[in-house]
């Protein structure tokens, strides 16, 4: 049960291509109910359209479906339209993720904010084009989540069933933004420990990416108590899993991969478990160093491959490796203690192993 799927568990039910065509539908709806509003918000449209659909892994759709799935939920397309509303609540934390930490660039193009700046400029309006397009990330991830709802509710499946899913999405959205908080926070205060790291892995990113959509889908399905447990239990560490591999690529990943500039997360000064594991174990001179260059917005690529060259001599990306494998581990094993059905079982078994061996 620890072999790569041949097929990418996303594609599995041709979800991949059923999520598209329902964000696709849901947003052709929207530009047209906005260009009824004022044709100044055609911009808009297109800026939500080209990053909800210009790329997205789809994984956590994915481990709703298959939630449900294990769970004995009955596949239509109505669920699978609700499901896409999880897309939305990521597109909307990773615009404001990019205006926070000022990114230039996501998966290749530019992040919303400097998009819409550059927008500001070429079109010689007044004012501060940065503060115009600031204000537009705002907005724009506002809407999204506001979509989010809108998809969850219009989907099509029945008020009851939505009512049940409604606890865990609420929750799911609130974590998410508690977790930003908590990571902005601690790069304000320098907080290094891996106590706080590992908190705000959790929240930030670990429990809206694995455990609570497999506890939307459990819940769309009226799930007994002992598989969302197994879910909890696969959820949390499968989730941490990856939000380590996201912290090694955020420093060691190949831009042409993540549509990130290499080292960014460097640049940036996030204090993620592989950064702290590094000031953990670092002598005095190369813990000085690494916490000097850490949030430098200049460093440059001599800069990048110092810090590197000190994670790794510190045995700070080996620790983090390790405890990738080892949690996923822990979330393989939380799968044998409840009866999910072979095909839903193994497609989470292969999401784990996407989740965590990913490049990008």
């Amino acid at each position: 049960m620890t072999h790569a799927a041949p097929v990418s568990p996303v594609d599995r039910a041709d979800l991949r291509h059923r999520i598209d065509k329902a964000l696709t539908e849901f947003l052709t709806d929207q530009r047209a109910w906005m260009a009824g509003v004022d044709a100044a918000l055609a911009p808009v449209a297109e800026a939500i359209e080209s990053f909800v659909l210009g790329g997205g892994k789809r994984l956590r759709p994915a481990f709703a479906y298959w939630g449900y799935r294990g769970a004995g939920g009955t596949d239509s397309d109505q669920l699978v339209t609700a499901l896409a509303a999880l897309e939305f609540v990521q597109a909307s934390a990773l615009i404001h993720d990019d205006l926070i930490d000022r990114s230039d660039t996501r998966r290749g193009e530019p992040s919303v904010h400097r998009r819409f700046a550059a927008r500001h400029r070429s079109s010689g309006w007044g004012g501060d084009p940065d503060g115009f397009g600031d204000a537009a990330a705002v907005l724009l991830g506002d809407l999204c989540l506001v979509w989010s709802d809108e998809v969850l509710h219009s989907a099509g499946l029945p008020p009851q069933t939505v009512a049940r899913a409604r606890p865990v999405f609420d929750e799911m959205r609130t974590e998410v933004t508690v977790g930003q908080y908590l990571d902005v926070l601690t790069q304000a205060t320098g907080d290094t420990s891996l106590e706080r790291a590992g908190k705000v892995a959790r929240y930030k990113s670990a429990k809206y990416t694995v455990e609570r959509p497999l506890l939307l889908g459990a819940a769309l399905a009226d799930a007994p108590p002992d598989v969302r447990t197994a879910y909890s239990a696969y959820g949390l560490p499968l989730g941490e899993a990856f939000q380590l591999r996201d912290d090694v690529l955020g420093v060691f990943g190949d831009p042409a991969q993540t549509g990130k500039p290499a080292g960014d997360d460097l640049r940036e000064g996030k204090r993620t478990y592989l950064v702290a594991a590094a000031v953990e174990t670092l002598d005095d001179p190369g813990r000085e160093v690494l916490l000097g260059a850490l949030g430098d917005p200049e460093l440059d690529e001599a800069g990048v491959i110092r810090l590197r060259e000190l994670i790794v001599a510190s045995g700070a990306l080996t620790r983090t490796e390790q405890r990738i494998v080892t949690l996923t581990d822990a979330a393989l094993a939380a799968l044998t203690a409840v009866d999910l059905g072979t095909e839903a079982r193994q497609a989470l078994v292969d999401l784990a192993i996407a989740a965590t061996r990913r490049s990008d």
